[in-house]
This record gives structure tokens, C-alpha cells and sequence, in this order.
């Protein structure tokens, strides 16, 4: 009704703006019990999908930024909507049913449109200033802040679209105004491992241990994403020089972390960051990577046989044969040395509970086994023997 006639869509606007409406239509009961594990089927996520809709054909024949403005006029009624404005964020469906309603409200507007939305949103929300508070102070120094911009962001913004390439926009609007090392340290706050007992931001888990699949999944997924051919903004290099200052934020990651987050950003981002290095003459830094891919494969189950090929096309990037050999005598170094510093970590500490140094020491040396053996099967199977 509202799409064929201008005079119904007024009064339909105007009821919507008034009490009885905004208490009707508006609704904030988003703390209710279970509605955080319901989530995606919760019945308050569907009501503001189809609220969407109804804004988006109450407001079809305003211009964009006087759409923006009717909706901005409702919604700053709801405090759970606002990046600061819940006190339990955690334990609120707010915005999460904000970035449906507006994800449905926005389908199908052209990137210029989605631009301004986009502007709106960081007008009325002053994001960009609570961005630059982060990355200009140090990581953890601002833990609910951090906790609130990553919400925002993921709930709001990235987490409904079902194309990459929505996604990909959406998030290329928050990196690209910032330097390298900033985008670094946002992609970090919204996609990073956070602490399983209060949400934060856990900075120190790369640095201090090892990682899982689990922690790093949303980091690779977000590479994934920028380096997909859908990410028009993006080109390879980019995304190279971002994970190189993703890695060492706070400071340089344990290496196995470094691995474990380059395969499961796929085999052409695994590849192009291990070309950069043998391209750029860092051959030893190069040799200690393949040692821990192998030992990722080892640890997390993935096929021994990938890590020897990823080794094999990364030495086809040496120019001459003596650049090969050379690289592939520092492979075998780096295995020596890695399993002599990690025997020197298991004579000198000791065994106990906590020790990871034997277990690691194991695997490694399973993994040296088994790298070996795939090469030999695969010596032993080529046309030349």
C-alpha cells in the first residue's frame, strides 16, 4: 500500500514516527533469557527484518539521505542500537537486530547509496574517532572499547551479508581510511581470539602460546575475504603487507601461530607470502616457515604431502639451481635447530603438567619424518628413477 500510494505511505510514516507506533514497532526486549543462544532464530531478529522492509517501502520515494534521516530519527530511540549506549553488551541482541533491520533495508541500494549509509552510521555513532582512539593507544589499553567497536562492527555492519562481495565492501569502508599498520590493528579488534571469560580482546594469545584453528578462524576468513577477486580495492600486495603487521601486533607471533594463520587463509595466500620472502632474499626466514608448516600438518592432521608441494613450488621462485639447494640446506638446518632448541627446552625445564616442550619436541619430530618420507615417495615416483 505504502509503494502505490504517497498519501497512504505519509500516514504510514506517520504513524510509525508517533508514541503508539515507536512502542509498537520498536521494541527492546533484547536481554530476555535464551535469546542470546537462539541468536539468528531469536523472534525479535525477525521482527526487525521485517521492520527493515517496511521502512525500506514506507521511505521508497524519499531521496537517500532524507531516508537516512526519517530512520536515524527512530532508531536513536533505542540505546541498545547505540555503540556505547547498552550497559551488558555481551548479553544483548541490540545490535545484532540493527544490523538486520538495516541489512534489509539496504539490499539493493548501489555503492554510492551504501557509502552514505555508511557515513551515516559513523555520524551518528562518531566511529571513526572511537577507531582512532584504539589504534593510536596500546592494544588492551582500552579492553571495553575494543570490546564495543568489535561488536558494533561484526553485528552492525559485517556478520548478515550472504555475498562476500556485500562483506567485503562493508569492510573495506572500515580498513581503507587508515594506514596499514591501523588497518592491521582494527582487522585484529574485530576479527581476533578474545577471551572466553569476559569477550575481550585477547591480545597476548599469539604471542605467548600456541594458537587453534578456533582463535585464528575469523582473522583468516577476513584475509580471505580481501584477497578474493570480489574485493575490488584490494590487490595482493595489500594483503601481504596487512598480515605481515597483523603478525606482529602486539609484537612478533610464535611462528607456529604465524603458519597455522597463512594456511588456513588458502593456498594462494599461503603461497604469495612465502614467494615474497624467498623474492625478497629472506631464504633463512623462509626455511623456518616450511619446518613449522610441516609441523602445523603434523599437528592439526592436514596432509603432509600439501607442505612438501607448497615447498616445491615456493623453490620454482629461486632464479638458479645454487639458490635452490641453498634454500633447501636451510630447511634442513631449520629442522635441526628448531628440535635442538626444543630439546635444550625439555633438559633444562623439566617435565611437568604445564610443560609443552616434550610434546612439542614429538610432534616435531614426526613431522620431520613424515615431511621427509613424502619427499622420498615422491623422489622415488618421478619419471627420472
Amino acid at each position: 500500500m505504502s509503494m502505490v500510494s504517497k498519501a497512504i505511505s505519509g500516514h504510514l510514516s506517520g504513524y510509525i514516527s508517533s508514541p503508539a507506533g515507536s512502542r509498537r514497532l520498536l521494541r527492546q526486549d533484547f536481554h530476555c533469557a535464551g535469546l542470546m543462544e537462539l541468536r539468528k532464530d531469536a523472534p525479535i531478529l525477525e521482527h526487525y527484518r521485517a521492520l527493515g522492509l517496511l521502512f525500506k517501502r514506507c521511505t521508497l520515494l524519499l531521496p537517500t539521505r532524507e531516508r537516512l534521516k526519517y530512520i536515524h530519527k527512530m532508531v536513536s530511540e533505542v540505546s541498545c542500537f547505540k555503540l556505547c549506549g547498552c550497559l551488558s553488551p555481551t548479553q544483548c541482541l541490540g545490535l545484532f537486530c540493527y544490523g538486520a533491520f538495516l541489512k534489509i533495508l539496504t539490499a539493493g541500494w548501489d555503492e554510492l547509496e551504501c557509502h552514505r549509509v555508511y557515513i551515516f552510521l559513523c555520524d551518528s555513532t562518531n566511529l571513526p574517532r572511537k577507531v582512532q582512539t584504539l589504534v593510536n593507544s596500546k592494544p588492551g589499553s582500552s579492553r571495553k572499547l575494543e570490546l564495543r567497536v568489535r561488536l558494533f562492527c561484526r553485528n552492525v555492519l559485517l556478520d548478515h551479508w550472504t555475498h562476500r562481495s556485500d562483506t567485503a565492501f562493508w569492510l573495506s569502508r572500515l580498513l581503507k581510511p587508515w594506514p596499514m599498520v591501523n588497518q592491521a590493528r582494527l582487522l585484529y579488534i574485530v576479527f581476533g581470539p578474545v577471551s572466553a571469560i569476559d569477550g575481550h580482546v585477547a591480545w597476548l594469545k599469539m604471542t605467548e602460546g600456541m594458537s587453534d584453528e578456533i582463535s585464528l578462524k575469523g582473522l583468516a576468513d577476513a584475509i580471505k575475504l580481501l584477497y578474493d577477486t570480489e574485493a575490488k580495492e584490494w590487490t595482493a600486495d595489500d594483503v601481504i603487507s596487512l598480515v605481515d603487521e597483523l603478525t606482529v601486533l602486539p609484537h612478533e607471533w610464535l611462528l607456529e601461530n604465524n603458519v597455522r594463520l597463512l594456511i588456513l587463509s588458502g593456498n594462494s595466500i599461503c603461497f604469495t607470502f612465502m614467494a615474497s620472502k624467498a623474492v625478497n632474499g629472506r631464504t633463512v626466514d623462509l626455511a623456518r616457515m616450511v619446518a613449522f608448516l610441516a609441523l602445523v600438518c603434523e599437528k592439526d592432521l592436514y596432509c603432509m604431502d600439501w607442505a612438501v608441494k607448497m615447498m616445491q613450488k615456493v623453490c620454482k621462485v629461486f632464479g638458479t639451481q645454487q639458490e635452490r639447494r641453498s634454500f633447501l640446506q636451510n630447511v634442513e638446518n631449520s629442522f635441526a635447530r628448531i628440535i635442538m632448541d626444543l630439546l635444550q627446552s625439555v633438559i633444562s625445564g623439566g617435565r611437568n603438567e604445564e610443560d609443552s616442550s616434550f610434546l612439542n619436541l614429538f610432534h616435531l619430530v614426526n613431522a620431520q619424518a613424515n615431511f621427509h618420507k613424502e619427499i622420498l615417495y615422491l623422489a622415488l615416483n618421478s619419471p627420472s628413477v
